[in-house]
């Protein structure tokens, strides 16, 4: 039987995040579709979360009655368990099959007594989001076998991708029932990594000796961990998104991965001809927001630069973001500058002054002009108690103004009502300080659209570009800032003078290096990086048909 990577016959691919925008997960998978495309037409199939309604459907998802038709009419599921069938609105227009997974919940203690005999999984101590991702995961993996035993496997290159802890499950599930299958797992961060980062501990220096197990006890995660663990030393093949993270994997899930870099699909910038049309319609969205958030209008040419992505205060670096805007305070601008801070939280409505301001047109001044939308944890949330604590005012005579917007930018928020990637290509700048990066797709989006980033030398893409490139914002259109467990001091100075460097720059410096970050991007296109992906299909389709002696 011919095993070789390029013969795939089915390739099935589950995350949580399948037409379901949470992170960064998304972005790779919806960006990668169009060149799984291109490779295996519609042999490709995304598994996701059904977690719709009619009241909320997913604006990501069209729903086909003629895709898998035959399949679903003597799909036999388990109880419980339901399907949607249709494409993913993303460039490749992949096929997706959408999971209701509630009918699990009812069998999970009998597979997860199964896993602890077959895998030594241990699920007696899970709590949170735990039973949510398994049920879902090993609902997937019902799915996958339904359409393996539909179609008929034998003699065909079949690959199951799993990507994070959530799925993790439904590999397990896969390699149990259908072990010609080749199987595929991806970290794109452990859970034992993230929670010792999460929890203020030092995690490069102490590395070496760290123990997965013993700090997943010590830190109450010894599900998540064991899961991950599992999925990590059973799969066919075991990847994950960068060098730094692969040190990480293998010494707390004891198994080295394969590295495989997360690309960008090109397809969601705006082409040429339309590129400066969208930057001139986002910087007037931008700056008509901020400008009735503060009560005054700002200058045309104001520097607008931002923070974004997960809510992870200490792990994305939103602290040391924070604390090299006000360091900037000090500094000799010629520009005004507008730092926001593009977080999701625990938020509640869009602010009632700003939208009507807006409505209205007019300027005045507004109370707590630091914020769009209120919140639920307002004196809790960390980003609003930290911007206040520094003093920010933003009054008209401050020459650097901040403003928090703790929602998804999706284009339904209430204020600003664009997709982050449609505000992304009005910015100036992009910082993004990271400690935790596993890979770093929000400072490759930014290098994408034209916009200089600064990243920092623990995100896996900034470990790319210092490979790739000088260290320069002329070169690359990166400026990567050495950070550690004990330098966040020097960090935020080095950061505040490098967003300096963008604002002082003249008209021929920042036309270079937009040039640069745009040419860094297109060096992380996914025609690129897609055949390290390859390269995992072709080990773990190896490793299958050696189990099965073929």
């Amino acid at each position: 039987m011919n095993k070789t990577p390029e013969k795939v016959d089915l390739l099935f691919e589950t995350s949580w995040e399948v037409c379901n925008k949470i992170g960064g997960i998304y972005t790779v998978l919806s960006t990668k579709a169009k060149t799984l495309q291109d490779l295996y037409k519609d042999k490709t199939i995304f598994i996701g979360p059904d977690v719709w309604t009619e009241d909320n459907p997913s604006p990501y998802f069209t729903p086909s009655k003629t895709i898998l038709k035959e399949w679903k009419a003597k799909a036999n599921l388990p109880k419980g368990v339901s399907v949607r069938t249709g494409r993913w609105n993303v460039p490749g227009k992949p096929i997706v099959v959408l999971v209701k997974f509630d009918g699990m919940y009812e069998v999970k203690d009998q597979l997860y007594a199964r896993m602890w005999d077959l895998y030594k999984v241990d699920s007696l101590h899970a709590y949170g989001d735990y039973d949510e991702g398994c049920a879902f995961a090993l609902a997937a993996g019902a799915v996958i076998e339904s359409i393996c035993d539909y179609v008929g496997i034998r003699d065909k290159n079949v690959v199951a991708h799993f990507d994070e802890w959530t799925t993790a499950m439904g590999l397990l599930y896969i390699k149990d029932r259908l072990p010609s299958v080749a199987t595929i797992f991806t970290t794109h961060a452990t859970c034992i990594g993230r929670s010792i980062c999460g929890n203020g501990k030092p995690l490069y220096d102490y590395l070496k000796g760290y123990d997965g197990d013993q700090m997943a006890r010590e830190l109450n995660m010894e599900s998540k961990h064991s899961l991950e663990k599992a999925a990590a030393q059973n799969a066919d093949c075991f990847t994950t998104v960068s060098e730094i993270t692969a040190i990480e994997c293998e010494q707390l899930l004891q198994r080295r991965p394969v590295v495989t870099p997360n690309g960008f699909e090109q397809n969601f910038v705006p082409a040429k001809s339309k590129f400066q049309k969208a930057r001139q319609a986002a910087r007037e969205t931008l700056l008509n927001v901020a400008s009735t958030t503060l009560g005054y209008k700002l200058p045309e040419d104001t520097f607008i630069m931002a923070t974004s992505g997960r809510c992870e205060y200490r792990n994305k670096g939103i602290d040391l973001y924070l604390e090299a805007t006000a360091r900037l305070r000090g500094r000799k601008l010629k520009k005004d500058v507008l730092a926001f801070v593009m977080v999701p939280a625990w938020v509640g409505e869009p602010r009632a002054d700003i939208a009507s301001g807006l409505e209205a047109k007019r300027k005045k001044q507004l109370p707590d002009p630091v914020i769009t939308h209120s919140l639920h944890n307002y004196d809790q949330d960390p980003i609003n108690c930290r911007i206040h604590d520094i003093g920010f005012t933003n009054s008209k005579t401050d020459s650097v103004k901040v403003i928090y917007v703790p929602c998804y930018l999706n284009g339904t928020d209430g204020i600003f009502n664009k997709s982050y990637y449609d505000l992304l290509i009005g910015m100036d700048a992009t910082v993004f300080p990271s400690y935790y990066e596993p890979w770093g797709y929000t400072p490759l989006e930014s290098v994408a659209f034209g916009v200089p980033t600064v990243t920092t030398t623990l995100s896996g893409f900034g470990q790319w570009v210092l490979g790739i490139a000088d260290n320069t914002f002329e070169d690359c259109g990166v400026k990567v800032v050495a950070r550690g467990d004990f330098n966040y001091d020097q960090a935020a100075d080095h950061i505040a003078d490098s967003v300096e460097q963008l604002v002082n720059a003249d008209d021929k410096q920042s036309t270079t290096i937009h040039k640069s970050a745009m040419e860094t991007a297109a060096k992380a296109a996914w025609s690129y990086f897609i055949k390290y992906y390859v390269e995992a299909f072709g080990i773990a389709l190896q490793s299958a048909a050696e189990r099965n002696g073929d």
